[in-house]
């Protein structure tokens, strides 16, 4: 069967569509591109992990219009095309929102050039494909990983084609390789890297991209500049060091290009998108490591502030999380075995007025209906443990989430109105532990909601190391501005 124009979706597809039915392939991606990429985050141990210039940012120190997102961002041409896609042309501008995910799964069947084959299999524009490279959503695997229990005979037969020894045997880049060592996926970094027959490629055809990045004035937004590393204080609506399938739109990269420097800055540690405030960005691959020593021995200390729905006492508090790494992060007030430990400390709380609708439209933090509008709760915490979520999901967990937190607000109403409903909480009436049912879990999840578009009441207000020989601070919170 010939395979050159094929896409592999086909073989991790839920359902069985015709090959040459292009409306078809529509609905099925449709139906199944959750979990395709689901499917490719758990298969392996490793996440299936000359440019068009820059528009020049508008300059804005501290805040940036939501209307400005909207209005002054070119929007990606939704005109559909034959295949009932979008018409591709160019990755840049940015669009002001992000489209549908498109996953598309390739077997390669004839050797050649990742972005000749990539142009021919998906009937995309060589500029679109070159783009789709320079921002990290295209990876490879020397050998097809094997398809889900949904997969239909046809699609077990094609990867049995391409999978089988007599496949195999000849192709010398697999030789001294497990199958499954060969089925491990890598970013294609180059458009004339070279792809050999029965080469797997997975392409992101619809990063998820990032419309804030260009509406920072990112020189404003540096605290410090050293030999080995560089301070950022991170505007709340952007990615560290990007995502699977955008490494481009990221702090790191504008940071790197807003000094003018020839080598791009490395990521150390990581805040949430919607959390605003100290980053440390190194300058080299060594001080990399050398920072990341530094959190493992715990020299390396955060201080943040945090907008409280309510007070909270001062003193630390313990909870311990769930070890899925997946949102929501569901704790636990009562030590449960194999969740890890989560730490923080309130240095102190104290009452300030709750941000007015024209400050949060300004900053872009969503309202979240929380019922009492009157005051918040500036709390300065001590970071002890450093988990995803962490504080969000602790102080959630208390019963005062951050204002404008939208996956972890709704859980706290959803506990006030239905005291129990959290088998983690307080109120879980007297079940033990070992009573908790997986549809209790599912329930809990379900009252939480999705991540923020923007910001959050959460900054990393201050990181210091080395016993504070080193320590900086990030600018005004946005709620005081």
């Amino acid at each position: 069967m010939n395979m050159g124009s094929m896409s592999f979706a086909s073989i991790f597809a839920n359902g069985c569509r015709s090959l040459s039915s292009p409306a078809l392939l529509v609905r099925t991606l449709g139906l199944t591109h959750i979990s395709l990429v689901d499917y490719s985050n758990n298969l392996l141990p490793v996440p299936w992990c000359p440019r068009t210039p820059t528009p020049t940012p508008t300059p804005n120190k501290r805040a940036f219009s939501c209307e400005a997102t909207k209005t002054e961002v070119a929007d990606l041409n939704t005109d559909s095309s034959a295949n009932g896609y979008p018409k591709y042309d160019r990755l840049l501008p940015c669009p002001s929102h992000n489209l549908p995910p498109r996953v598309e799964h390739l077997v390669v069947s004839e050797g050649g050039r990742v972005q000749d084959y990539i142009c021919k299999a998906l009937d995309l524009p060589p500029l679109f494909v070159a783009d789709l490279i320079h921002f990290g959503a295209v990876f490879y695997a020397l050998v097809c990983p094997r398809p889900p229990p949904t997969a239909t005979p046809e699609q077990v037969k094609l990867f049995k084609q391409y999978t089988a020894p007599s496949a195999l045997v000849n192709r010398t880049s697999i030789k001294g390789k497990t199958v499954r060592e060969a089925q491990k996926t890598f970013r294609i970094t180059h458009v004339d890297q070279f792809v050999e027959t029965g080469t797997y490629l997975r392409v992101h055809v619809h990063p998820k991209r990032s419309p804030r990045c260009y509406e920072i004035d990112w020189k404003s937004r540096i605290i410090a500049v050293a030999d080995s590393y560089v301070v950022l204080d991170k505007p709340a609506g952007t990615s560290v060091g990007g995502t699977t399938d955008n490494i481009e739109e990221t702090c790191a990269t504008f940071a790197t290009r807003a000094l003018g420097l020839t080598s791009p800055l490395r990521t150390t540690h990581q805040i949430d998108n919607c959390t605003e405030g100290c980053v440390v960005l190194a300058r080299t691959k060594e001080y990399c490591s050398v920072f990341h020593g530094k959190i493992r021995e715990k020299t390396v200390k955060k201080l943040y502030l945090a907008l409280a729905a309510a007070p909270l006492p001062v003193g630390i508090i313990t909870h311990y999380m769930r070890p899925i790494n997946m949102a929501p992060r569901l704790v636990s007030e009562e030590k449960i075995e194999g969740w890890h430990m989560c730490k923080l400390e309130i240095i102190e709380c104290r009452k300030v007025p709750w941000p007015s609708s024209a400050i949060k439209e300004k900053y872009c933090v969503e309202d979240c209906y929380w019922p009492s509008k009157d005051y918040a709760y500036e709390c300065k915490i001590n970071l002890l443990t450093g988990k995803t979520h962490q504080i969000r999901a602790q102080l959630t967990a208390c019963g005062a989430p951050i204002l404008g937190d939208s996956a972890y607000m709704p859980a706290a109403l959803a506990e006030i109105t239905s005291p129990g409903v959290n088998p983690f909480g307080k109120h879980r009436k007297n079940r033990s532990i070992e009573d908790i049912k997986e549809t209790d879990i599912t329930e809990w999840i379900a009252q939480h909601g999705k991540e923020p578009s923007v910001g959050i009441g959460l900054q990393a207000c201050q990181i210091s190391w080395d016993d504070g020989k080193h320590m900086y601070e990030a600018g005004i919170p946005w709620w005081r501005c």
